[in-house]
């Protein structure tokens, strides 16, 4: 993502916050019984988040949410723009309050933006490194349970597009779609003709060779066609004969060493599982300051 690019909105939604609830419920359980016998009550106290590797923030919105689960008296402040690569050492965010809050919290929180943080890095080098075609990349659905929302807003961060969320948002025809309907045309009228007038829904479906994606140009109502593993040669067969009638989408074997050469071809967009299904997480850390009694 460029940094002029709109930040994407943090999706604040009710599963996003039982996964917090639960994250939390988790980790404390009946209490935390360390800070309980060693820390007074009134205790008050500061803490800042530290990158300890480079890399691209990402989360910062969800620390309140996390923290406010366990004290109406936190206050945080961002030092760093949502989105904004940094260097080791760099203080992201500070924050303050009841001590046994700041360390209640601490572990969920490191947990979230370490995740999250981890996706939009890796997220970053691959956009990075296609820079200068007009391909853009796709994550998908490849995500940890629960965490879809937070997988996919931090691929956007990082500077990919969404595909789609889930099963409801997107048709897409794959290969055992087509299997079970007795092929691609069969499989596309029946659904564009059961599915009526939805604007909003796009038909994408998926090609295995070129005569595939012949049969897919001459059917109505598709919006995208996928060429699912195709080698980067064919994939520049497959855009030359799309000829732009329709998005053009590349997946399947695609790497970070070999993602340029399919970028290179022209297609619209390349679909990369490994953002997500093998994000590392960032090193972050979080440093109390002594608290103080009140």
């Amino acid at each position: 993502m460029s940094p002029t690019s709109k930040t994407p909105t943090f999706p604040v939604d009710s599963s996003v916050l039982r996964l917090i609830q639960f994250a939390l419920r988790e980790d404390i359980g009946t209490g935390d019984i360390t800070s309980d016998y060693s820390i007074d009550p009134s205790a008050q106290g500061a803490a800042k988040f530290l990158l300890k590797e480079e890399g691209v923030i990402c989360g910062l919105p969800i620390l309140p949410i996390i923290f406010r689960q366990l004290s109406d008296a936190v206050n945080i402040d961002f030092l760093v723009d949502e989105g904004s690569h940094n260097r080791v050492n760099t203080v992201v965010a500070t924050v303050t309050g009841p001590a046994h809050a700041l360390l209640s919290g601490e572990r969920t929180a490191l947990n979230f933006i370490q995740r999250m943080s981890g996706v939009a890095t890796k997220t970053r080098r691959y956009v990075d490194h296609i820079a200068g075609t007009s391909t853009r990349i796709l994550d998908t659905r490849k995500t940890i349970p629960g965490w879809r929302l937070l997988d996919k807003y931090a691929t956007a961060i990082g500077g990919a597009k969404n595909h789609r969320i889930g099963l409801y948002d997107m048709v897409m025809i794959k290969d055992n779609h087509i299997t079970a309907c007795g092929g691609i045309r069969n499989a596309v009228e029946r659904i564009v003709h059961d599915m009526g007038s939805r604007p909003n829904i796009s038909v994408e479906v998926e090609a295995q060779n070129l005569d595939d994606v012949q049969e897919i140009l001459s059917c109505k109502g598709v919006h995208r066609v996928m060429f699912d593993n195709f080698m980067p040669a064919l994939v520049s067969e497959g855009v030359a004969l799309v000829s732009g009638r329709l998005e053009t989408e590349a997946s399947g074997g695609i790497t970070f060493e070999n993602i340029r050469q399919y970028a290179s071809t022209g297609v619209d967009y390349i679909s990369v599982g490994a953002i997500t299904h093998s994000a590392v997480a960032l090193d972050i850390s979080m440093k109390l300051v002594v608290p103080r009694q009140s």
